[in-house]
């Protein structure tokens, strides 16, 4: 009996109609392992995945193999974006196994959950240098009858490793004072000049390694560098905005087509810190642009932002990837008419196309929209004025689009997941701070009143996941630090001091219910979410900042704002932690590089006190720097003995310039610490 139609998770219900007997993440599942003596079959994806859309169709859908899935196993499904921490455990013993890791999952685990051979995507016959999938599951199966004993001990040895594996190498002392000058000289040793981005194909967005970047003077080049790259290729939606996944190639040309909500916000906010690091108006554009993406496609009714949207289009005969992204000449010149051979130039449309889904090679070759040559350049070439030049391809974008929007369109995953939700706060709080637009500001406070509504417990603690009506999922560390890191940034927009006092009872429990006092780290699971193997500790950012550099940037914020120096001790400790890790492996820690980098950067404090109208001008002007914070009144520590009516406090390791009440005077002060 296949048990997924009661599920929210879209994921799950994808899987409602197979021939396997699937069974949730639940207690019964493994009971029921238990009473037949056969091994846990774990299969671990999520909805936007192309491969596991593949597995799916050529082993879940068939008979054949669910039959022999089902004798032999109880076959477990979990959405890894609604379980995290279970993800996240089992990935380890994966790459513990295998020495790789990626999704689809397939682990084997005995009844009591510990795994005992593991891997990722199996085709339904052997090639690509797999074992088919059937053989796989003979072979296991085989094993477990004639071998148990042994397969039960390798089990335990493997979780045993995994359990130490998650732990940091810690160093001991104070942070060098050299340490982000190595973390930078390391990155560019890893860095494209060229092309932009850090090794080879494929290429990842790495939103948290270039703020970090764009933090130290020494390493903006290579940031600016990658997001104008990353701008004109077609790993962005040159139409309607927003990024996809990451790239196939070292260009940034061909994309995996889905896009995610965190990679959206994320670059999103690095994008405004570039804008107000280099003043170049491309970045801010493209900020808009992704926002514009954001609110028209991810954003529910209620206030919450959906999770992903599909790399498959739709089609009568199975999902196609790309097809709602590429066009062809042909297709050009049905929209536009002869105004299609300027946009062929500008977008790089050809007849021979830059891209095929290798799967379906009878939809032909197509072309992925990018920005291949500058427009300056096709101005000349065309002999006309660039400005003019870009209205015209504005208005065929337009056309595009609308065009676009017609056509099959990807599924969207609408569950709402509350970490994801609070990078996206950040986002749209930033840009309303940054870009001066209160419109942003209104879609943040929104979120976040969706959030302490649909998502906050009695006891003040967050569930992770929500969809058609319900919460669901014990929050983790990622959700309680993330939000609240949220939080921080839509009180600098709007000052509104709930919002930070939110902020403060969420770092209470971070500290109460994750962190270890003993290890110097946080725990990503820990209050009351389901005890697994072991609890995981993550410092390496993966996609998403890592929720041990969310919980110690929270930490900062919470020294600087309300003066808590154990919170700072903690977020100090944190890094020191995984410092040894940081700088083996420089390019998978920006979000413990920007604590360091806040750590040993000279305290500063920026005080801007008032009412908002009061405040406005100088927040205007503190809006154009990339520095620590605003604060907008009330009774926090850093303001007190700080009287004035739209007064701005410059403060540098504890001494203050001259007070002043002059926009120009506050950008002549704020200009001496960039």
């Amino acid at each position: 009996m296949n048990r997924l139609a009661s599920e929210s998770s879209p994921y799950l219900r994808q899987h409602q109609d197979n021939p396997v007997d699937w069974w949730s993440w639940t207690p019964e599942a493994f009971a029921t392992a238990r009473e037949r003596g056969v091994p846990i079959l774990l299969s671990v994806g999520y909805s936007t995945c192309h491969w596991c859309h593949v597995m799916a169709h050529e082993s879940f859908e068939d008979e054949a193999t669910a039959a022999q899935m089902n004798k032999q196993f109880v076959c477990v499904k979990v959405d890894r974006e609604e379980r995290p921490d279970v993800d996240a455990v089992y990935m380890a013993a994966t790459q513990a196994m295998t020495g790789q890791g990626g999704w689809p999952m397939t682990v084997f685990l005995t009844p009591e959950g510990e795994p005992f051979y593991a891997g990722t995507y199996f085709p339904p016959q052997d090639g690509y240098g797999l074992p088919s999938f059937r053989r796989v599951m003979t072979s296991v199966a085989h094993a477990w009858a004639n071998d148990r004993d042994k397969l039960a001990s390798n089990a335990r040895a493997l979780t045993v490793h995994v359990r130490e594996a998650s732990r940091p190498r810690p160093s001991q002392g104070e942070l060098p004072a050299d340490l982000l000058e190595r973390a930078t000289a390391n990155l560019r040793r890893l860095y494209d000049a060229d092309l932009g981005g850090f090794g080879g194909a494929p290429k990842f967005p790495a939103p948290t390694l270039l703020e970090f970047l764009l933090t130290q003077k020494a390493g903006r080049d290579m940031a600016l560098h990658t997001l104008r790259c990353m701008i004109s290729g077609g790993v962005y939606d040159q139409l309607g905005g927003g990024f996809h996944r990451y790239s196939v190639d070292e260009r940034w040309l061909v994309p995996h087509f889905e896009k995610m909500l965190y990679d959206n916000a994320q670059l999103t906010r690095t994008l405004l810190l570039a804008y107000q690091t280099s003043g170049d108006e491309v970045f801010a554009r493209v900020a808009r642009e992704t926002l514009t993406y954001l609110e028209r496609e991810m954003l529910s009714p209620e206030g919450g932002f959906y999770s992903a949207q599909d790399a498959d289009t739709p089609t009568e005969h199975g999902g196609v990837e790309g097809l709602t992204f590429t066009w062809t000449p042909a297709e050009l010149r049905e929209v536009l008419g002869e105004a299609a051979a300027l946009i062929e130039r500008v977008y790089g449309v050809t007849e021979h196309g830059n891209f095929q889904d290798p799967h379906r090679p009878e939809y032909g070759r197509r072309s992925v929209l990018h920005r291949p040559t500058a427009m300056a350049d096709v101005a000349r070439s065309v002999k006309d004025d660039p400005g003019a030049l870009e209205e015209q391809v504005e208005r065929a974008r337009d056309l595009l689009l609308q065009t676009r929007s017609a056509r099959a369109q990807p599924g969207t995953d609408d569950k709402v997941l509350t970490s994801w939700n609070g990078l996206v706060l950040a986002a749209f709080a930033d840009a309303a701070r940054v870009l001066g637009d209160s419109h942003y500001l209104d879609i943040a406070r929104r979120n976040a009143e969706f959030v302490a509504r649909e998502l906050r417990q009695p006891d003040g603690t967050l569930r992770h996941t929500f969809k058609g009506g319900q919460a669901r999922v014990e929050g983790l560390l990622e959700d309680h630090a993330l939000y609240a890191l949220g939080l921080v940034s839509l009180f600098q927009a709007g000052g509104d001091l709930a919002h930070l006092r939110w902020a403060q009872d969420l770092w209470g429990m971070v500290r109460r219910d994750f962190w270890d006092e003993e290890a110097g780290v946080f725990n990503s699971t820990g209050g009351q979410a389901e005890t697994l193997l072991t609890r995981q500790v993550q410092g390496f950012d993966s996609a998403v900042l890592s929720d041990n550099a969310a919980a110690a940037l929270l930490g900062l914020w919470m020294h600087r704002y309300f003066g808590d120096e154990s919170a700072e001790n903690v977020a100090r400790r944190t890094v020191q932690s995984f410092r040894t890790d940081m700088l083996s492996a420089p390019s998978g820690f920006g979000g413990l590089w920007r604590a360091a980098a806040f750590l040993l950067a000279p305290h500063t404090e920026v005080a801007i006190v008032g009412t908002m109208p009061e405040r406005a001008p100088l927040e205007r002007v503190m809006a154009r720097y990339a520095l620590a914070f605003t604060e907008a009144g009330g009774d926090l520590p850093v303001l007190q003995e700080r009287p004035g009516a739209g007064t701005a406090y410059v403060c540098v390791r504890h001494a203050c310039q001259l007070p002043t009440r002059d926009p120009a005077e506050l950008a002549r002060q704020l200009e001496t610490l960039t």
